[in-house]
């Protein structure tokens, strides 16, 4: 009475009524444009912001129940949640229902104002009537952060032991929510959510069941206290499968499916890699697999938890057997959905049991052919996936029929796995060039990089086919160039090889004919000439073909001018490498006329990469092991080079492509012993001596005799070693049979590594009786104020060097530049070529330990002048 005598007041007083939420929606829907609809909606929320300033409103409820459909709209109605929090305070039950909706929607957790509502929300779980107490239950489970979780969990796991079943499962979701913001709150719940299991309500099961996997999906040890709880569920689950017809849980002839999907998701979470929790539910998961219903939605959607439960816990095979049955009969539904889900799962499970997939292949290569591009993708992935030796020659002609009208975005992976399971399971390799080029052929400028150089290496390693592989290619390229480019490169690729074998007669082509395909030579170069000169080729298929422009005029000399003629043409093309290609090649035909044929001749065959494996086992390097071909001394006990380990101390390392170790044998080492005065180079005494005429540093007379001399100044290390010659000095006369060595004029060092206090200098020496061997003094510093202890150095050098390394004087180097640790390179240059070098360090600095790698490719060129 007093509600409507307020209401009458204001009428009276002349304030017009708001408008209702049915004529919002009618006004908006009516709106043509966006911006009518704008305004109407600008124009309703300056009405409303006017009546939240009012103390006292009494259309608040329904002022906030339009601003809650502004809001779903995705218009902005922050402004609206103080009055929120005002509705929940109200003592009647229609604006709490406002107000909660109202919180639900327009706050979370991130903003501090939802933490005005928890006095509320408390006083609200301790009301007397059960919806209030539910709408504040629903909030909780909704907006609740870890603040409010704490205060409020104490009254959550009180409500889960009422015996009102509909505060009972609103409690029990609530507590999963709890739980997920705190997880140590589990335990408190543990108790009430083991008696929702004995509860008959379908409802607080359901809920129940929902909150022991959100438990048992974070803890380990909560997962164990509940597999106690297996044989409950299976007889629950049993008593719903036996149970006759109940109106209150039937859903189109299936008794509760919500409850059945919640029972088998929890078995599968209880019994997964647990053989005794399995072995239980092995015969529930039988009888629900034969007897549910599968002409209904819902009973394949309880098929499809209880497969997947099977292939997840320890089941027997015969169970497996059954499950991937049951998704063999989703295939031949005629609900996509189905189909999708059924070849989702057999893709998951194939490795499960792979035989009894193998049953549904005729089925799935049938989905290839479904108009859903979905299914055609899925099945694609599971076909792939079926491929052994014994089907590849049928699956691969439905796969290369499914290539042929596959979309676009299909054709690239499609034609990648195609080959991928050629090359593992091919029977032969005609079988294998001959499937690999109709991939090319059918799948077009969709193939991918990789594909084409599969290709070549396989024709390259497979020497009795090349004459039946170059005339195969030739005929591919009869047509339609452009569209078939990486078919084209393989082609060029193979001609230029092998274009002297397109005429000999070939008995593995399989043709009832066995005549030579009589193909001329200026026939060969117009198609060559052709790709060169086509502006819808791309820059790749040019160079591949100018390459084999350059082979052919080896192969047919007689075209050798033309050929030239066409390669000259792209000596100013505006394409680097093509322009450099033709410079190259041209610089061949003239100035290297007579070397011309050597050059050219076929390359040798292509390792294939069983090949590399079989290397590498047999003690060859290849990249991927760079590091462990670092050069680096083997000491014995004493500090020496162990003599049988010079070999594999000097392994070789091309740095721009594969790495293999040398044929040549390596010299042995004389053994380098270690001194306290960094005597560390005995035998390299004599590369100190020079016999040429040198002028004194500090009086400026030359010195000139028959006897060896010396230049003396005040440098350390030359007193150092003057020491060493006096002593040794009649010792090395004695050796007449010995040439005198010469010393070539003194190299400038090279700062090799400089980074985060460590400092690597490099200084060098050449003997005149080794002109091709070069002595590398390596000496490292530290300036840091903490010595670097563990010091290691490593070493690698290009395959067409030769490298040691002697031990280095000390693993570890003193602080603040107080000295450095020294050790000695020998690198032998056949060649005399320029010398590149990639270094590795390790270190300990201060407890931690340092792992530097760099390349070194700035030596001084007169390492290796005469």
């Amino acid at each position: 009475m007093d509600l409507q005598n307020t209401i009458l007041s204001k009428l009276t007083s002349g304030m017009p009524s708001p408008m209702r939420l049915r004529d919002l929606i009618r006004q908006i829907r009516a709106a043509r444009t966006a911006a009518e609809e704008r305004a109407v909606i600008q124009k309703e929320c300056a009405y409303i912001r006017s009546t939240f300033r009012e103390e006292d409103s009494v259309w608040r409820c329904r002022n906030v129940a339009k601003l809650l459909y502004i809001h779903m709209l995705g218009y902005p109605a922050h402004f609206g949640q103080l009055e929120c929090l005002k509705l929940i305070a109200s003592p009647r039950f229609t604006d709490k229902r406002i107000g909660y909706l109202g919180a639900m929607l327009l706050l979370d957790e991130r903003q501090d104002v939802h933490l005005l509502i928890t006095n509320s929300l408390k006083n609200d779980l301790n009301s007397q009537i059960q919806y209030v107490v539910g709408l504040a239950l629903c909030a909780l489970g909704t907006i609740c952060s870890p603040e409010m979780s704490r205060d409020l969990a104490g009254e959550v796991e009180r409500l889960m032991k009422s015996s009102n079943a509909y505060i009972k499962k609103k409690a029990a979701l609530c507590a999963a929510r709890i739980i997920r913001k705190i997880p140590d709150f589990m335990e408190m719940f543990l108790p009430a959510s083991r008696t929702l299991l004995t509860e008959k309500n379908h409802a607080v099961l359901i809920t129940g069941i929902t909150l022991i996997i959100e438990m048992c999906e974070r803890s380990q040890e909560t997962l164990c206290y509940f597999k106690k709880m297996v044989p409950n569920l299976v007889r629950i689950l049993k008593n719903l499968i036996m149970a006759g017809y109940s109106p209150e849980h039937d859903v189109c002839g299936v008794s509760d499916p919500f409850l059945q999907v919640k029972i088998l998701r929890l078995l599968r979470l209880l019994g997964h890699n647990d053989p005794e929790a399995s072995e239980a539910m092995n015969d529930i998961l039988a009888q629900v697999a034969t007897n549910t219903e599968s002409t209904k939605n819902v009973g394949n959607a309880i098929l499809y938890e209880t497969v997947i439960s099977i292939m997840d816990i320890k089941s027997e095979s015969g169970l497996r057997v059954l499950g991937i049955n049951i998704l063999g009969r989703f295939l031949l539904n005629t609900d996509k959905n189905i189909r999708y889900v059924a070849l989702t799962t057999l893709l998951k499970t194939v490795q499960a049991d792979y035989n009894a997939v193998q049953r549904h292949r005729t089925t799935i290569v049938e989905c290839l052919k479904d108009p859903d591009v979905s299914i055609r993708k899925k099945a694609m992935e599971l076909c792939f996936a079926l491929i052994n030796g014994n089907n590849i020659r049928s699956m691969t002609t439905e796969l290369i029929s499914f290539l042929e009208k596959a979309d676009p975005e299909f054709k690239s992976v499609c034609s990648s796995n195609l080959c991928i399971c050629a090359d593992k399971y091919a029977p032969c390799s005609k079988w294998h060039i001959d499937t690999m080029l109709r991939v090319l052929q059918t799948a077009g400028n969709y193939v991918r990089d990789d594909v084409v150089g599969n290709l070549i290496q396989l024709i390259s390693e497979t020497t009795s086919l090349h004459a039946y592989a170059v005339q195969q290619c030739w005929k591919h390229i009869a047509d339609d160039l452009p569209s078939k480019q990486p078919l084209i490169q393989v082609a060029m690729w193979t001609i230029g090889e092998y274009a002297d074998l397109l005429n000999e007669v070939c008995l593995e082509s399989g043709d009832d004919s066995t005549e030579p395909l009589n193909v001329q030579s200026d026939e060969i170069v117009s198609i060559c000439e052709e790709i060169t000169s086509s502006s819808l080729m791309s820059i790749v298929t040019k160079e591949y073909t100018i390459n084999t422009l350059i082979k052919l005029s080896a192969r047919y000399p007689n075209c050798a001018p033309k050929i030239k003629s066409i390669v000259d043409a792209f000596g100013c093309h505006m394409n680097v490498e093509l322009q450099q290609r033709s410079v190259e090649f041209s610089t061949i035909f003239t100035k290297y006329n007579q070397l011309r044929l050597s050059l050219l001749e076929k390359m040798p065959p292509m390792k294939s990469r069983d090949e590399k494996r079989d290397n590498l086992q047999n003690g060859q390097l290849v990249e991927d092991d760079f590091m462990e071909s670092l050069s680096k001394p083997d000491l014995n006990s004493t500090g020496e080079v162990k003599s049988d380990n010079q070999a594999s101390s000097a392994a070789l390392l091309d740095l721009l492509s594969t790495v293999e170790t040398s044929s040549s044998p390596i010299p042995p080492l004389n053994p380098v012993q270690n001194s306290t005065n960094n005597n560390s180079a005995i035998d390299d005494l004599l590369g100190l001596i020079n016999i040429e005429p040198e002028t004194n540093s500090n009086n400026g007379t030359s010195v000139a005799n028959n006897s060896l001399a010396i230049t003396e100044d005040n440098d350390s290390s030359s007193l150092k070693y003057k020491s060493l010659i006096e002593s040794n000095l009649f010792d090395g006369l004695n050796s007449l049979d010995s040439p005198i060595p010469q010393i070539t004029p003194s190299i400038p060092s090279l700062e090799a590594y400089d980074e985060n206090g460590l400092k690597l200098i490099y200084e060098f020496e050449k003997n005149g009786t080794e002109p091709k061997t070069l002595i590398i003094r390596m000496k490292a510093s530290n300036s840091y104020d903490k010595p670097m202890s563990d010091f290691l150095f490593q070493a690698a050098v290009p395959k067409t060097f030769q490298l040691q390394l002697l031990p280095p004087t000390s693993t570890t180097i003193p602080a603040n530049n107080s000295g450095y640790v020294e050790q000695i390179l020998k690198v032998t240059n056949p060649n005399k070529l320029q010398l590149r070098m990639r270094i590795r360090l390790s270190y300990v600095y201060d407890g931690q330990k340092i792992l530097e790698q760099k390349d070194v490719n700035n030596f001084p060129a007169e390492t290796w002048d005469s």
